[in-house]
């Protein structure tokens, strides 16, 4: 569409989140415009590697005014199904939306609202809300330039396929959900795996009969009402916990655990933390017992107690946790040679870094972090959705924007139309 040069409302981003904003403004009738510099409809999605699955069920694809009406809510949506599902909403909703146009620059205009210098040219809106999310920048740790040249470097950012990764034996570095997940792609196609494990926790599929997402968003909707209320970024004990990397969990083959231990015991090399490459060989920490440990403590420290007070306080007829231990110890190395372990590629999947910078505004935290209450920054007219832990840990999922949006709209003085959280009623 082409872009106006005036408009009361701005949202920048079109994936979920930035769309979610756009209906609920729609509903109102109000003047808005969805900017995207990306080229076609379907959002960060579209950046994903090929054999790329969701996470969570089907189900959680549910948008305001467009829940998910497919046969299959508990399978696990490919890249390109969820991307084409997000561009069928932007349809479906008849969002304002203008492709091809990159913000270089918002900053505030004298006598209130906002310019958005862009690629296309400038815009001034009254309001804005910032809906791209937290992951912006591949982020290579600054041991990268270490590793000797013969080797390939890829960040999971570009990664598309196993074929075009170098010959040889391939080191992952990180173990949250996308390195866990591609070790086991890589593992799966006959390839030697190295992964180098971080702090990422360890989730289940399922718990006490139903998958880990219906606890979630059962807690994040009717906790509260029910005395257990879902944590908020503001009961964190530390702000820093809102920057902890997605647990280990997947949605291939149906869906299922990631236990890394199990991993190791069917022939994959775990690894500590990377201190140090001189030329072929990588110092490691003597961390890898500590992180497994970790990772295998999270959710019962953190979540199962609210999942359990929740079960017995809602009344569900749930079976006891059937979950079995796994207590294999992989050997931990404290060196690596990488020609005589035939390493010819490293897969860095070390998450990305925030780009606010674009904002001219001084708005961040010491996190990098909008300073914001649940999207509402401290600028009159300057708002975010899609953050990380914006509100609660399911901010950031596919149906978070839709629970925080609905708090925006209340805020803006939209008014909420109906149900704006289509979830089905078995996952509430």
């Amino acid at each position: 569409m082409e872009l106006p040069s005036k408009v009361e409302t701005a949202v920048i981003g079109a994936g979920q989140a930035g769309l979610t904003m756009s209906w609920f403004l729609g509903q109102a009738s109000r003047d808005h415009v969805v900017i995207d510099r990306r080229a076609s409809l379907g959002g960060g999605w579209q950046d994903r590697w090929d054999a790329f699955q969701l996470v969570s069920p089907n189900w959680t694809a549910s948008f305001p005014g467009d829940p998910y009406m497919g046969d299959d809510p508990y399978g696990f949506m490919s890249r390109d199904e969820i991307a084409a599902r997000v561009a069928g909403y932007a349809s479906a909703i008849r969002a304002p939306v203008a492709l091809e146009t990159d913000v270089v620059r918002l900053s505030p205009v004298a006598g209130g609202g906002f310019r958005l210098e862009t690629t296309r040219g400038d815009v001034e809106a009254r309001q804005v809300i910032v809906a791209i999310g937290s992951f912006h920048m591949p982020n290579l740790p600054p041991v990268a330039p270490q590793f000797p040249s013969r080797i390939q470097q890829l960040h999971s950012h570009a990664y598309r396929r196993e074929s075009d990764l170098a010959p040889g034996a391939v080191l992952v570095v990180g173990s949250g959900q996308s390195g866990v997940q591609l070790a086991e792609e890589l593992g799966e196609a006959g390839r030697q795996v190295l992964l180098s494990v971080g702090s990422a926790p360890r989730f289940p599929r399922r718990y006490r009969g139903r998958d880990l997402f219906e606890w979630l968003f059962a807690l994040a909707t009717r906790g509260a009402e029910l005395g257990v209320p879902i944590p908020t970024a503001e009961t964190l004990p530390d702000p820093r916990m809102r920057l902890a990397v997605n647990g280990h969990l997947s949605g291939h083959h149906g869906g299922h655990d990631m236990n890394l231990r199990r991993m190791a015991a069917e022939g994959m090399t775990l690894v500590g933390r990377i201190e140090d490459v001189a030329g072929e060989r990588v110092s490691l920490a003597g961390d890898l017992p500590v992180n497994l440990a970790r990772a295998d403590a999270f959710f019962d420290e953190r979540l199962r107690p609210l999942f359990d007070r929740f079960i017995e306080r809602s009344g569900i007829d749930a079976p006891p946790d059937d979950r079995v231990p796994f207590t294999f110890e992989p050997p931990v190395l404290a060196e690596l040679d990488l020609e005589e372990a035939g390493i010819g590629c490293v897969l860095w999947t070390t998450g990305y870094r925030r780009d606010y910078g674009w904002i001219d505004l001084p708005i961040l935290d010491e996190l990098g972090l909008p300073r914001q209450r649940r999207g509402m920054s401290e600028v009159p007219g300057l708002s975010f959705l899609g953050l990380l832990w914006q509100h609660t840990q399911a901010s950031a999922t596919l149906g978070g924007p839709a629970m925080d949006g609905q708090y925006l709209a209340e805020q803006m003085g939209l008014g909420v139309v109906g149900d704006p959280l289509p979830i089905p009623a078995f996952a509430r």
